[in-house]
């Protein structure tokens, strides 16, 4: 009789784009494979509980389509057709491109391109060592955080916020502009606590009924791109009905008399008018936070993902400071506690070797730099080489056209280090077959909490899978780039970021598997004052000033708001594009991973878009039929969802589907821009004008 199979129970950290950064219990099952993935209970974030396409992550990782061997290509670019080759055969010819490119043009025609694939450190960020020792073009990440970031500390000064798990403490939490039950289920299960044990209410503002809209006790669902209006009309409110705590302001904000006074017009008639909502929900809702001091504002990123997304996220983040809420436990803002965590990564990203006057290239204007726009590529040599890990361009950056154009030229080397033939890898010339983060060590940190925490590998890669950080060091070796890290391993490289940043060593960490490093609540609500000169919270924006690491393209700075105000920055609907379309996250996919995967490809269906039943009956669609949308960037084909949970003119396409699964091999980022939105740049996927027709 054959023995039963070995389980046991071993920690981990989920390690996709996300802010839960979720504390994982693991099975794994005679020390080769993974059984179930639970959230680890004893992690007080976490608590037990993670996304279901997490929990299914067994079918990832022994997905019989994952890359294991290096490959060449054999047919023609974007073709499909390589071949296997050895390790050594694979990181030859990279090497020798990538010094035949340098020796051509300078090394700046070399871009290193990588994003959040894994947000484990050293996985993640080793990528720049290698840029630095080399001189390689920069990259300037802003593809996610720019606007949200900014917005945000434009207030506080700091990236850092109340507790997430003051949630659980609160009497109103609101969800502003997240799908939390998709994207971040932990937030979820604090506010949901709060409403079983004290009666909180929660609120969602978002812009169609989700999963957390459908969960909420007060849903406001407006115009996309119209945030700002809404902030306004309820500070409005609370200033008229006597519910704003004069005393805190006083005590700790920047200008509230010249706030009341530019927001005497910000009527809730006027935000009715350009919100969709109507004027009793918005008195509803100021009433309901000025009533409730306790109220918890957990921040989202997508609503801040249009042109005019970093002063929508301040003018919301107002709100609670007009409240004073920000005085009492279980209540005040959160977005991101980026800044308690206080890294040194300069072994992990070789900071000593860097140049500051070598170039840094935009990740989100990638299809501009390719198709050698001379401003993108900041006046210098066109980029003749890629090395690009964890993220798939071909994907999910914005104009698609131009991205799939540039992938194309014949005279592009491509590097692509992957876990499965994206559509990126696809138009490589050298595919590299990636671990998965159970088959590796790193180091993590919580973007939605307060955790470091610890991610050993639990079981060994199939065929000959091997981690960024090999990659990186054996392509330095070849490249005669030098520094100490490329000959350290993972966990060495995790013990001295440790210790450097005040974190204690890998061995502690290693021991109870995280670390809480959530500041005092003194600090955490900024009692013991906010992070800009002389301590005040500021209502009135110093976007010049806000202390967000830009080092790339600006956008129109000069026209943001001062005051919380609405700023029509955004793809306005005219008569030639009447709708408004947001790419909002899908909740079994994240970005385009898990689009492989049984579990999720199943639940989702196919590519579609969200349109009202009164708007598809205009354009004469019926349920399942074939629509097509299009702007001046190009044109996409979906399948037409009717849903009355949508207002009239808005389009709701969730998931970022591979291009393959569109009927004419054109996917929904072929619709979104790349202009840089202001102050910092970034891409506002939630901001597109279309036009809509029967395909």
């Amino acid at each position: 009789m054959n023995a039963p199979p070995k389980i046991v129970r071993r920690p981990s950290v989920c390690p996709h784009d996300c802010p839960s950064a979720c504390a994982l219990d693991v099975e794994v099952i005679d020390g080769a494979t993974i059984g179930r993935v639970r959230g680890a209970a004893d992690q007080s974030y976490t608590d037990g509980v993670i996304c279901a396409k997490v929990a299914r992550y067994a079918e990832r990782i022994h997905h019989p389509d994952r890359l294991t061997r290096p490959l060449r290509r054999s047919g023609p670019k974007g073709s499909g057709r390589f071949e296997p080759v050895s390790w050594d055969e694979a990181l030859d010819e990279i090497a020798a491109r990538l010094l035949a490119a340098e020796a051509r043009l300078g090394p700046e025609t070399v871009w290193p391109y990588y994003y959040a694939g894994t947000m484990g450190l050293v996985m993640r960020d080793g990528i720049n060592r290698l840029r630095h020792a080399k001189r390689y073009s920069g990259m300037y990440a802003s593809i996610c955080t720019n606007m949200a970031w900014t917005g945000f500390m434009a207030g506080t000064g700091r990236l850092a916020g109340v507790d997430p798990r003051e949630m659980a403490l609160s009497d109103c939490v609101v969800i502003w502009g997240t799908n939390a039950v998709a994207t971040q289920v932990n937030v979820m299960r604090h506010a949901t606590k709060a409403r079983r044990e004290r009666g909180a209410k929660i609120v969602a503002v978002d812009i169609y009924r989700n999963a957390t809209v459908e969960q909420a006790d007060l849903a406001l669902i407006l115009k996309p791109g119209t945030d700002a209006a809404l902030a306004c009309a309820v500070m409005h409110v609370l200033f008229r009905d006597g519910l704003a705590d004069r005393a805190w302001m006083a005590a700790h904000a920047d200008a509230p008399e010249a706030l009341e006074a530019h927001l005497a017009t910000r009527t809730p008639q006027w935000a009715a008018a350009i919100t969709g909502l109507s004027v009793e929900e918005i008195e509803a809702f100021a009433h309901l936070v000025g009533a409730r001091k306790r109220s918890y504002f957990r921040l989202g990123y997508g609503f801040t993902r249009q042109r005019n997304g970093a002063a929508a996220m301040h003018a919301a983040l107002c709100i609670p400071a007009v409240t004073g809420a920000w005085a009492h436990e279980g209540g005040g803002a959160f977005h991101n506690n980026g800044a308690i965590y206080h890294w040194d990564k300069a072994l992990i990203e070789g900071h000593d070797l860097r140049d500051p006057a070598v170039r840094i290239l935009d990740q989100s204007r990638i299809g501009r730099v390719l198709t050698g726009d001379a401003e993108a590529l900041c006046g210098g040599p066109p980029v003749t080489a890629l090395f690009i890990q964890n993220t798939n361009p071909v994907s999910v950056a914005p104009e698609q056209a131009l991205v799939k154009a540039g992938f194309a030229r014949e005279d592009l080397f491509t590097a692509v280090h992957e876990q499965f033939m994206t559509e990126t890898a696809a138009m490589a010339d050298i595919v590299l077959p990636a671990t998965m983060f159970l088959e590796h060590d790193d180091l993590y940190q919580g973007g939605g909490h307060s955790h470091v925490m610890w991610g050993g590998r639990l079981v060994d890669a199939p065929g000959e899978c091997r981690s960024n950080h090999e990659v990186i060091s054996a392509l330095a070796a070849r490249l005669g780039a030098e520094h100490p890290g490329f000959a350290m391993t993972p966990r060495e490289i995790a013990d001295a970021t440790l210790r450097a940043s005040g974190h204690g060593t890998l061995a502690d960490l290693e021991a109870r598997s995280w670390l809480d490093v959530q500041p005092p609540p003194e600090t955490a609500h900024y009692r013991d004052g906010f992070a800009w000169p002389g301590g005040r919270f500021r209502f009135r924006a110093d976007w010049p000033a806000t202390p967000y690491a830009h080092a790339g393209p600006m956008g129109p700075i000069g026209a943001m708001p001062t005051l919380p105000d609405q700023w029509d920055a955004i793809e306005l609907a005219d008569a030639a594009r009447p709708f408004r379309l947001a790419t909002s996250p899908a909740r079994n996919f994240l970005n385009s991973t898990f689009t492989e995967t049984p579990g999720s490809l199943g639940r989702e269906g196919a590519p579609s878009v969200m349109i009202h039943p009164e708007d598809a009956a205009a354009l004469g669609l019926e349920e399942g039929g074939q629509v097509e949308l299009g702007n001046a960037r190009g044109s996409v084909l979906l399948a037409a969802k009717l849903f009355d949970g949508v207002r009239r003119g808005v389009l709701i396409a969730e998931g970022v589907w591979p291009n393959a699964a569109h009927k004419g091999g054109r996917g929904i980022n072929t619709l979104v821009g790349a202009d840089p939105v202001a102050p910092f740049g970034g891409a506002a996927f939630h901001d597109v004008a279309v036009w809509a027709r029967p395909a």
